[in-house]
């Protein structure tokens, strides 16, 4: 029998869609159900690759792993990954479509439903219960025709629509209000209840007022969700961790914050830890003398190094490595440390330019995107980095350019697959193509290792930590979360009703 279906849409983007689709899935688990994420169309950098090699949005990873289940590439059939504010990389079931403007995209998009809709009926014969989730608003009215991610995706899909609005911004009465009216009639009649998110204070105080709304749009409200201090992947540029300052650590970690950052989930293990502060600046003013810098991935690798030369980040970094601080490069910033960067095919933005000069390479981008997930040993590693030595990983690789040693260059890891030397360190200076690599406390813990040798430290001082237990702890505190403050019994009935 097909799945049930029942579908998260917001008023806007950031008013906690994902998240709440993730809590409603876990709670789905823990009460003994099938459930599975889906979410037709997502704009994202943060991207994941599948066992398979396919690439998918990471917030449906995470609404997977809340689930229980395995990542599949089905749960987020379209992804779109901008290049530039006009344009994105479209990428359908994990396989790369082209680059587009946005206005071919707009164009061609409808073109995508049989797509979407293998992919959706294929999870709808293996679960009992799937939890789409929308993008944006529903109310975007210069975007509605041929929609296929929030109105006319739970059309396809006979979806009931729960409506969330965010609080912690202001004016969650008139979004509500506002976003049911600009609905046509037929749609208003699939919002079946709304959610006020992120609410802080006394709930007796906006009693009133969900009782006025609810007169207005003869909708019920069917959870108020407090403000959650749950530490869950977020989505690109909207995540609230790129606002910490971090302070009062025994270990200091900056990550550069680079405009079209992406895979910022790799830094996630340290975020975690007692004791380390992980912080994300985007000047050189910000940077401070920090025991570690990393240079993340990024969609655009030449423009984003242009950035730091711009406005002065290149130079404090390079004086930083200099002066003896730790400085590592994930994919698109292992890229910026070589020597030059090349792009013949125009993948990026054309042309040649030179690296920062930490690491004897030089970098080439080609029209085929590496996508594996893979795993390794770190090499025997010389310098600031030598603590890695011999450590085992876990991640994956996804990437487009092809970076070549030169002279006494070396290999930082080796993959296990192939045999493939993979990466480069020198000195103080160190790179890798693999995202996720710390991901694995085996890993994690060398790098904290040698940041407390260098600092006189005892390992023991930023404490023990399990990524795989912490992150069910956080499913687990969000389920609770939505059980106390969402009628799950309301829920049901409307995912039983249907449209």
């Amino acid at each position: 029998m097909a799945a049930k279906a029942i579908m998260i849409q917001g008023t806007m983007s950031n008013a906690g869609k994902s998240l709440l689709t993730g809590g409603l899935l876990r709670v789905m688990r823990q009460d003994g159900f099938r459930a599975a994420p889906f979410k037709s169309q997502n704009m994202a950098l943060n991207s994941f690759i599948t066992e398979e090699g396919l690439e998918m949005g990471r917030a449906q990873v995470m609404q997977a792993e809340a689930a229980g289940i395995r990542p599949s590439v089905r749960m987020n059939p379209i992804l779109l990954k901008p290049t530039g504010d006009t344009g994105s990389q479209v990428i359908v079931n994990g396989e790369i479509r082209g680059n587009m403007a946005a206005r071919d995209y707009f164009r061609y998009k409808k073109e995508l439903v049989p797509d979407i809709m293998r992919a959706y009926e294929s999870l709808a014969e293996e679960y009992d219960i799937l939890v789409l989730e929308g993008a944006g608003s529903p109310a975007e009215i210069n975007l509605k025709t041929d929609d296929i991610v929030n109105m006319g995706m739970a059309r396809l899909a006979k979806a009931p629509v729960l409506l969330v609005g965010d609080i912690d911004r202001g004016g969650v009465f008139a979004q509500l209000v506002g976003t049911i009216a600009l609905l046509s009639g037929e749609e208003r009649a699939m919002v079946k209840g709304t959610i006020i998110n992120k609410f802080r204070g006394d709930k007796t105080i906006l009693d009133p007022g969900i009782a006025m709304l609810e007169e207005k749009i003869h909708i019920p409200t069917v959870g108020v969700i407090p403000y959650l201090s749950v530490d869950i992947d977020d989505e690109d540029s909207l995540t609230e961790r790129f606002d910490r300052k971090g302070v009062g650590g025994l270990l200091d970690i900056v990550v550069v914050r680079l405009p079209r950052i992406s895979n910022f989930t790799d830094f996630k293990p340290f975020e975690a830890m007692d004791g380390v502060n992980v912080r994300y600046v985007s000047s050189a003013g910000q940077l401070g003398a920090p025991d570690l810098i990393f240079l993340p991935g990024t969609k655009n690798t030449m423009e984003d190094l242009l950035w730091m030369r711009q406005n002065g980040l290149e130079a404090a970094v390079l004086k930083a490595a200099a002066m003896g601080t730790l400085v590592m490069g994930i994919c698109g910033g292992f890229q910026m440390l070589g020597e030059t960067l090349s792009d013949p095919y125009g993948v990026e933005a054309g042309g040649w330019i030179r690296g920062m000069g930490l690491l004897p390479m030089d970098t080439v981008f080609e029209k085929q995107k590496t996508r594996t997930q893979t795993k390794g040993v770190f090499r025997q590693v010389e310098g600031g980095f030598s603590g890695l030595s011999g450590v085992s990983f876990h991640g994956y690789e996804i990437h487009m350019g092809i970076s070549t040693l030169k002279g006494d260059g070396a290999p930082l890891t080796v993959l296990a697959d192939s045999g493939q030397a993979e990466g480069a360190f020198s000195g103080n200076v160190c790179g890798t193509y693999v995202h996720g690599i710390f991901d694995r406390e085996e890993a994690a813990r060398a790098a904290l290792g040698i940041l407390c040798r260098r600092k006189g430290l005892s390992e023991e001082a930023v404490g023990a930590f399990d990524l795989e237990a912490y992150k069910e702890r956080q499913y687990d505190l969000l389920a609770d979360a939505v059980r106390q403050n969402m009628d799950m019994e309301a829920v049901y009935r409307i995912l039983e009703a249907g449209i």
